[in-house]
């Protein structure tokens, strides 16, 4: 939630995102990049980050010849992001330009974050830097990836994969999770439940949850967890239970098991501890100095605890935390 990004510039210029924009680059996550980091955020009082699109072309055709992209910067503006978001495209089985894939290489090189939007985690594979490295792709091209690049360790039914330094996301909307993903490990879980809230999104869905594979589906009565996961963010401070969660569900524990397990790709009990500690987050940026009761509002219990399990999730301590995200740095 809180990990480093490729370089922290507190103080200095804000962070630099840049887009590569290649021939028929899909314009969807085009968009979905510039709605999360291109936009102003005059709600917030500061500006998150210097966005830039940038092709190798002066002339780009986008995905179907639905539009030609003209007046960006040149593909040597990569060379100056601190997170290089890459090219994707459907047609996965045509090699990138060989400049595409050396501006990604030298991003890598230097400390950049890379970023591969659906079809993008092709451009990183293509570029070698995802050899070894933990990566998502579209369900739909799991299969052909897998033959392509043995190398990589695919996990074809999460939405995104965060692995530090490269972070790839599954599909087209996943690519909105991914971008507000970022947002909250650059600028913390308060700015990034703004900027969801003004693009009318789902302010956190883990990246583990999983894709919505199309499969035959059987007439079935509403089984949504949308109900009860909205009783319980109402009640984080209280003493909530698994078998709490599933009378409320009018379900079976097992029951609520398997469908927390569906759909959202976790266990109830992990969905619950990290919703606490998004809460407890939140309190932190809001300006609440005292963990204890930063614990206990947001029904972690203790400030022991709470230190545990942002240790854990997060890598930094509470106070470190503050230090980064409080009043007092914002």
């Amino acid at each position: 939630m809180a990990k480093e990004s490729s370089r922290e510039r507190q103080g200095a210029e804000p962070h630099r995102v840049v887009v590569v924009v290649d021939e028929h680059s899909n314009p969807f996550e085009l968009g979905c990049a510039t709605e999360v980091f291109g936009l102003r955020r005059p709600e917030l009082g500061r500006q998150l980050y210097d966005f830039r699109l940038c092709s190798p072309e002066p002339r780009t055709l986008m995905r179907d010849g639905f539009f030609t992209l003209t007046g960006v910067a040149g593909l040597e503006a990569a060379d100056t992001a601190d997170t290089l978001i890459v090219p994707n495209r459907p047609d996965t089985e045509v090699p990138r330009r060989p400049a595409v894939l050396d501006a990604v290489r030298r991003a890598h090189a230097r400390g950049a974050r890379l970023v591969g939007f659906c079809s993008g985690a092709f451009t990183l594979a293509e570029a070698g830097v995802l050899d070894g490295r933990r990566a998502t792709a579209h369900w739909q091209w799991a299969d052909d990836f897998r033959a392509r690049f043995p190398s990589v360790r695919l996990e074809p039914e999460v939405l995104f994969v965060d692995d530090g330094d490269i972070l790839t996301a599954a599909g087209s909307a996943a690519a909105l999770d991914l971008g507000l993903h970022l947002v909250r490990r650059d600028h913390g879980a308060e700015v990034a439940n703004a900027v969801s809230r003004r693009l009318v999104f789902a302010a956190h869905r883990e990246g583990g949850q999983r894709q919505f594979v199309e499969r035959p589906m059987p007439d079935l009565p509403d089984e949504s967890l949308a109900p009860v996961l909205a009783w319980a963010q109402e009640r984080l401070d209280a003493p909530l239970t698994v078998a709490g969660l599933a009378a409320r569900a009018a379900v079976s524990p097992a029951t609520l098991h398997r469908r927390f397990q569906a759909q959202l790709g976790t266990t109830p009990l992990t969905w619950l501890t990290r919703e606490r500690l998004a809460l407890a987050c939140r309190l932190i940026e809001r300006g609440e100095s005292r963990f204890e009761v930063v614990a206990r509002r947001s029904g972690i219990g203790t400030a022991a605890h709470l230190r545990t399990l942002m240790r854990r999730e997060t890598g930094i301590t509470p106070s470190a935390y503050r230090s980064r995200f409080g009043p007092e740095a914002a």
